[in-house]
């Protein structure tokens, strides 16, 4: 661990060198790649420098302790041992952590898809809700959000809503909250006040660059036609919104958010490509669970993975067995304590199959 470690503080420093260089600086493309590399670095560099000095502070302690006979400096040389090698193994405990595999997806922006599921109008407001919830996390993380395509009801809720996030790390965050979602609670319709419960499916989509997927524009079949509004009222009478067929995968990506065709096939296509690039990692993950168990965060979409109990104020993640009296603080975007959670049962599990 060592031996990597000092690698990587080497190419730290060379990175610094490099961004220094006239020739780089005047390289975008170099200097954004270096850049981005040399921030991926810098918490573990830093970390492995704090747990070099700590390290060497405790050997000079130590080497003290067999040297010095006075009786004072004995007992504050036990007491600096006793505060530098906890702070060292918690040091150690970080760098394995740090060393982990990362996913390359981790620092992309996302596409988020929420539909209703099973429950009717119940459903859908539902996923209205869970859309604000995750409007108002990714506002306090400072990211931005642009809705793709929203397909409402008439009670304020949504059949579906698209939406790209765009900021720093999005994915690292949020890729935990694929699948779906359980609510249970007395609908404002419902006289007898009877709990219902209802589903909404969740899914989070890297966004895909285009070297990463090979979609080809002979593979893909395009459809212009009006856009309309709830109801099937017209709100725009000019040929604007696009249907994109993939023909090779069957998927379909339709977009008429903008009053511009030319801007709704540009989103459009990054839907579609997002969409394609998911289910090639999709088809990669089955073949590897078929080996190991795999990673939080990464089953089948249809699983269940969280219920939200309105009557009781309480919410609960059934694959880490955590449940938060808070449903209220969580619905309005307060996520942190669930997102933590989940990323360290993903990083043990990590840890436990690199010791097997």
């Amino acid at each position: 661990m060592l031996d990597r470690l000092q690698t990587l503080e080497d190419r730290y420093n060379k990175l610094n060198e490099m961004l220094s260089d006239p020739e780089v600086i005047s390289d975008t493309q170099k200097l954004q790649a270096y850049s981005k590399e040399q921030a991926g670095l810098e918490d573990v560099v830093q970390t492995y420098r704090k747990y070099k000095e700590v390290t060497s502070q405790l050997t000079d302690a130590k080497e003290m302790l067999d040297d010095e006979s006075d009786e004072e400096m004995l007992e504050m040389t036990k007491a600096e041992i006793s505060t530098l090698s906890p702070q060292k193994e918690e040091l150690e405990e970080q760098l394995k952590i740090l060393l982990l595999p990362k996913d390359p997806n981790d620092d992309k922006n996302v596409f988020m898809e929420i539909r209703g599921a099973a429950g009717g109008d119940e459903a859908a407001l539902f996923a209205g809700d869970l859309y604000r919830m995750y409007s108002r996390y990714a506002e306090s993380q400072g990211w931005k959000i642009d809705i793709m395509e929203a397909s409402s009801t008439g009670v304020g809720g949504y059949k579906e809503i698209i939406f790209m996030i765009d900021g720093a790390d999005v994915y690292s965050k949020l890729k935990y909250e694929n699948g779906a979602h359980r609510v249970q609670r007395v609908p404002e319709t419902e006289s007898g006040g009877r709990i219902h419960t209802s589903t909404a499916t969740v899914a989070v989509l890297p966004e895909a660059e285009e070297v990463e997927v090979d979609v080809h524009e002979k593979d893909i079949r395009v459809d212009t036609f009006a856009s309309s509004g709830p109801g099937g009222q017209s709100v725009n009478t000019t040929m604007s919104a696009v249907r994109l067929t993939h023909e090779p995968t069957g998927m379909v990506v339709s977009i008429q958010d903008e009053k511009s065709q030319i801007k709704n096939k540009e989103k459009a296509m990054k839907v579609l490509r997002a969409r394609i690039y998911d289910q090639v990692q999709q088809e990669a993950q089955a073949e590897y669970d078929e080996n190991r168990k795999s990673a939080v965060g990464t089953g089948d979409r249809s699983e269940r993975i969280r219920t939200y109990n309105f009557p009781q104020n309480r919410v609960t993640d059934h694959r880490i067995g955590l449940t938060i009296q808070k449903l209220d603080q969580i619905m309005q975007g307060k996520l942190d304590e669930f997102i933590e959670a989940l990323l360290m049962e993903e990083q043990a599990q990590k840890l436990e199959q690199i010791g097997e």
